[in-house]
């Protein structure tokens, strides 16, 4: 299997070398336990012949031959966290030779990969029209504002479509490898996980900071601070909106468009992190903390915490010992 990965100018070293170290991992294996059955043949690809990674450290990088077609090309996160560093790194000539390289590629018939903020460069290059998605999920509202036609969802690792697939924030670079490696062979990322002390997820909610999304819009912000003073009383659309001077129509729009839920969704993910933390910061029983956040019991809190995080209080608890 040949595998590029596209590393551009400003890369974020920890995606670029996650990547590198999982799948020289995987290869030494395969040629130990496959006999050479299974290759994988990584070349790091760039539009210039040496880049330098966002902690300066010089790569040098192999120009694009025409004649050589990959399997899978690889695109790993630049080191750009906010919306006021990405835009303007979407449109560098680089990057935009990037794309449309990419583009190329697939239309070649290559498989696409990217995680975190490279999941932008493969929806900038128009890759991902019509088609799901994951991405780093506090810039989740960016992406599904200039990407209305992406059904998106953030609380994903990985989304497959089509030929592409996406993964999410920062260290979802290894759950990608990890994932590229399974699908050729299930044993052998088994093992490469559990050499490198990596488990295999599925999700990015419980990782996901409720306030940090609603900073993307103002009245999102404003519905965020209305709803963790009345978490102890439940919610109620209209007493919401009307508190933020607008609709319940238009709260629900906007809800939608910036952070791809209704009100009561994000409502409850605010009730589960304010439950987490107080499972985590204090000795109270669970029908305590399920009072503190508007439920009547600990066995309703108890259903949701497991259904966002996928675990109990045990769990959460014995996180911190």
């Amino acid at each position: 299997m040949k595998i590029f990965i596209l590393a551009l100018d400003g890369v974020f070293d920890t995606g670029l070398t996650v990547l590198l170290d999982a799948l020289r991992l995987a290869h030494k294996f395969a040629a130990q336990q496959m006999g050479g059955a299974l290759t994988f043949e990584v070349s790091i690809v760039g539009m210039r012949k040496k880049i330098k990674t966002s902690h300066g450290l010089a790569i040098p990088v192999q120009g694009i031959m025409p004649d050589v077609k990959p399997d899978w090309v690889i695109v790993p996160a630049l080191n750009t966290g906010s919306p006021e560093t990405l835009i303007p790194a979407l449109g560098r000539r680089d990057v935009r030779q990037g794309m449309e390289q990419l583009r190329k590629w697939h239309a070649e018939g290559a498989h696409i990969a990217a995680s975190c903020i490279g999941t932008f460069l493969l929806a900038e290059a128009g890759l991902l029209d019509g088609g799901e998605a994951t991405t780093t999920w506090w810039l989740a509202p960016l992406f599904r504002q200039r990407y209305p036609n992406i059904l998106l969802d953030e609380t994903r690792m990985l989304v497959p479509w089509s030929r592409i697939v996406t993964a999410g924030a920062a260290m979802g670079h290894l759950d990608l490898a990890l994932w590229l490696v399974r699908k050729y062979s299930p044993e052998l990322a088994a093992v490469v996980s559990r050499y490198l002390l990596a488990d295999f997820r599925s999700s990015q909610a419980p990782y996901i900071i409720p306030n940090h999304l609603a900073q993307a819009d103002p009245v999102i912000q404003r519905f965020e601070r209305w709803a963790r003073d009345h978490l102890k009383e439940g919610f109620s659309l209209a007493e919401a909106a009307g508190a933020l001077a607008t609709s319940p129509r238009t709260l629900q729009r906007r809800c939608q468009a910036v952070l791809g839920k209704s009100p009561l969704s994000y409502f409850q993910d605010l009730r589960v992190e304010r439950a987490r933390s107080l499972i985590q910061g204090s000795s109270l029983d669970l029908d305590a903390i399920a009072a503190e956040v508007g439920y009547v019991d600990g066995t309703t809190l108890g259903t949701l915490l497991r259904e966002r995080l996928g675990r109990g209080v045990r769990e959460l608890r014995a996180d911190l010992r």
